[in-house]
């Protein structure tokens, strides 16, 4: 339990660094031939939560290469892929210790998995498990069928709680640092404000979220990304920080504009450090830094047969499949992060990306080329 905790506690204030751990077969509880197997990526912290959520069950647990980094993350850019997956089912030993042929995969990986090739390559059939590792255990007990809940990623409190505690630790580590050789008295306040910037981000984000505009360019080093997103709360907070230097400082008699304007160039920016980013840093906005924001997602209804693979692997619950009529539908497009996986997913290539001047980028191009760290469709795999 110490270690569980010490594990959660460190990773997640350097969650934005890769943490890998071995690869491999673990054995969870008493494992038998008809076991399931469920594979998950190298990131120690992912693999450490996919454990605890199935203690209490007999099953066998593969951890595949994805360089250290979390399955979203690893998946999209191309490090978590089903060459992976092919090599530890083959190099693990599994194959010798079930009957069946069948891995739950963890859904987010799915813009960079491809099950068509696992089978073919192993013969192994893959399964889209839930986005979240405690919800296996319900989806263990519903037969290994997923609610749209399940299906579906969230930005719970503990969730926020989480990023804001990844965006500070760095930055006042980072920062105290700097300040301890060139200004010492501005460790402390600075480093409250930097907390208190974060969890007042994060913690504010339900009612922050409606000031998010996903297609705003602003501030570019390219055509397509965006270098700051300063939104409404990082400046009101910012506000109230200057107004409450300005009372101390006059309280105190130490007022001088030239004190004060160091502390709000200071205190700015943090601000700017703590916005670079908004939308990236939440799993249910696209990244700043992804060109991929700007487009859509085309459903060509010729081309579609209702296999539901889209439905299956959206982690925004957009789509709806009309098994009957064999066909599927958008009813929450403006839902959509532009992840991709239900293009990689599709057997029937029904769906693509649409840009804004109407360019169209077709799935191979999606299935071979993942993006890069500026947000680009540049790392081939």
């Amino acid at each position: 339990m110490l270690n569980y905790l010490w594990i959660n506690i460190v990773q997640t204030a350097l969650r934005g660094l890769p943490f890998p751990t071995r690869t491999g077969l673990i054995p969870i509880g008493n494992p038998g031939r008809n076991s399931p197997v469920f594979l998950t990526c190298n990131f120690r912290l992912t693999v450490e939560r996919v454990k605890r959520s199935l203690k209490g069950m007999d099953a066998w647990l593969l951890v595949a290469n994805s360089r250290g980094i979390n399955v979203w993350c690893a998946a999209t850019g191309g490090k978590f892929t089903h060459h992976d997956v092919i090599s530890i089912l083959k190099t693990s030993g599994i194959e010798a210790q079930v009957d069946h042929r069948r891995v739950v995969l963890p859904q987010l990986a799915a813009t960079g998995i491809e099950p068509r090739i696992v089978r073919e390559k192993t013969g192994w059939h893959c399964l889209w498990g839930p986005v979240y590792a405690q919800d296996i255990p319900a989806f263990v007990r519903q037969n290994f069928h997923k609610t749209r809940e399940q299906s579906r990623v969230r930005f719970s409190l503990s969730q926020r709680l989480e990023m804001a505690v990844m965006w500070a630790f760095p930055f006042h580590v980072i920062s105290a640092l700097i300040l301890l050789f060139v200004w010492p008295g501005a460790i402390l306040p600075l480093t409250l404000l930097l907390w208190g910037l974060s969890l007042g981000i994060f913690l504010a984000f339900p009612w922050l979220e409606r000031w998010l505009n996903p297609q705003k360019k602003g501030m570019k080093f390219s055509s397509y990304t965006v270098l700051f997103d300063l939104s409404r709360l990082p400046l009101i907070l910012w506000g109230a920080f200057l107004a409450g230097t300005l009372l101390v400082m006059t309280w105190q008699g130490t007022f001088t504009w030239s004190h004060f304007g160091h502390w709000a160039l200071a205190s700015f920016a943090i601000v700017l450090l703590l916005s670079i980013d908004l939308m990236g840093s939440t799993p249910t906005y696209k990244s700043g830094l992804h060109e991929d924001r700007f487009y859509t997602v085309e459903l060509d209804l010729e081309r579609c047969k209702g296999a539901g693979f889209c439905e299956q692997v959206c982690p925004r619950d957009v789509y709806v499949v009309d098994h009957r009529h064999k066909t599927a539908s958008q009813p929450r497009k403006d839902l959509c992060v532009q992840c991709g996986a239900c293009i990689v997913q599709c057997p029937f290539d029904a769906l693509r990306f649409r840009t804004p001047d109407g360019d169209t980028i077709e799935p191979e191009t999606i299935r071979t080329y993942k993006l890069n760290l500026l947000g680009q469709r540049a790392a081939r795999i």
